[in-house]
């Protein structure tokens, strides 16, 4: 099969199109057809080397966390899918690949494809849905009349946490530039900051949630503006102590997590404030909650771009760019 595989890490080394053979299943796994796949930031993250210490792939490996195809083939412990079914996923780390013609994905991380969705919109779907649904109601546990700041509401985690925080009933807020501000009102967004404008901090405050995608600095900043015993969860870092212990790591690992994430602890201990990472894990039984939001027209995929599957690398560079309104999405089949 054809497949984009990231031979040595780096940023200055682009993917290159090879011939991978077709993964072996295991027996709780399916064997999907790629129709199309989701691209992200960590696709380039991983490329870049930047999860090394804890997603410590041995190149050459394909890259590629989202996916919407149709099962080919199953494995003989698999009860909930077969041959014929339209899925979608987000695989499992260390199992990922969907730059490719074919990928084996767990059972317990798949799950039947939105009914109203087409294949590139049902692929944009899956990380930036769960890594929303874990922040939002696994980990915050957001509750009707709350207040949540969403950063970035114009990226592919941002659309969709606006509809999804919104449809849990909280007053959302959320930043983003100056052209996309009905736009991403048009969301759900009641507080829409120009961040070319202004500064979030001086105008929100007393918030419960902040979902956090940026640097380090704007992560400082967002403790600011949360009210005593409010949560901060991070996407894009650093790690905490607690993820070490989720993950395993190793001794070493674990004392580096520590020490890289602990001015930001001290802060948050000194605003009073619950500070977390989340690094978002597949789980096919969140997705079919999803699917009947989407199904139902609580959630809509935003898909800003689609491109072929020659074009892999532009598609990356695309989302590299930070230019992005939504999802990119690539089309394999």
């Amino acid at each position: 099969m054809q497949a984009y595989i990231v031979e040595r890490y780096g940023k200055n080394h682009a993917l290159r199109l090879a011939n991978m053979p077709i993964p072996e299943l295991r027996e709780d796994e399916v064997l999907v057809q790629v129709h199309a796949a989701g691209v992200n930031l960590i696709d380039s993250k991983v490329k870049n080397g930047e999860f090394k210490l804890i997603l410590p792939y041995a190149t050459p490996f394909i890259l590629g966390h989202d996916v919407a195809g149709i099962v080919t083939q199953v494995g003989r412990g698999v009860r909930q899918f077969k041959v014929g079914d339209e899925v979608y996923s987000r695989p499992d780390d260390l199992r990922i690949g969907t730059f490719a013609e074919f990928i084996a994905i767990k059972e317990n991380s798949l799950a039947l494809k939105p009914k109203n969705l087409t294949m590139e919109e049902a692929a944009s779907m899956p990380l930036v849905a769960l890594t929303a649904w874990q922040a939002l109601v696994e980990k915050a546990q957001l509750k009707k009349g709350q207040k949540v700041f969403v950063q970035a509401g114009s990226g592919g985690v941002g659309t969709f946490a606006i509809q999804l925080a919104k449809h849990l009933g909280a007053t959302v807020a959320t930043t983003t530039s100056t052209s996309n501000v009905a736009w991403v009102k048009a969301l759900g967004a009641d507080i829409v900051i120009d961040y070319k404008k202004e500064d979030f901090e001086q105008v929100l405050s007393d918030y419960d949630v902040v979902l956090n995608s940026q640097d380090s600095k704007t992560l400082a900043k967002s403790m600011q503006v949360l009210k005593p015993n409010g949560q901060l969860i991070t996407i894009s870092g650093p790690a905490d102590p607690l993820f070490a212990e989720e993950i395993n790591a190793p001794w070493f690992v674990k004392q580096v997590i520590r020490l890289l994430s602990l001015g930001t602890r001290r802060l948050a201990k000194r605003l009073q404030v619950d500070f977390s990472f989340l690094f978002m894990k597949a789980n096919g039984s969140q997705l079919k909650q999803i699917t009947s939001l989407i199904e139902s027209g609580v959630i809509h995929p935003v898909v800003d771009k689609v491109f072929p599957f020659e074009s892999t690398n532009a598609a990356l560079a695309y989302v590299e760019s930070g230019r992005a309104k939504g999802k990119v999405v690539i089309k394999v089949r």
